[in-house]
């Protein structure tokens, strides 16, 4: 399984995350901020999978986009209540 999609496929798979998995983007990265203490991309989009029941795409996905954001320091925006 490849680690990083292309730009197109990764921003399709993010925009479709809220319907699919019924959790928006910046849920995921609170699930991720909590859970275990996995450095390497695989190992955590496994743990997303597994623990979730997501597919390995949308794991990857959420998991690479979470490591950008943080690199770049970049804030997740949060919907409006």
């Amino acid at each position: 399984m490849p680690v990083s999609h292309s730009p197109e496929i990764h921003a399709r798979l993010l925009a479709r995350i809220p319907d699919t998995t019924g959790y928006e983007l910046h849920e995921w990265f609170d699930i991720l901020e909590r859970g275990p203490a996995l450095t390497n991309c695989l190992e955590r989009a496994h743990w997303l999978a597994d623990e979730y029941g997501l597919t390995h795409g949308y794991a990857t996905a959420i998991v690479q986009e979470f490591d950008r954001r943080r690199r770049s320091h970049t804030p997740v925006p949060q919907p409006r209540s």
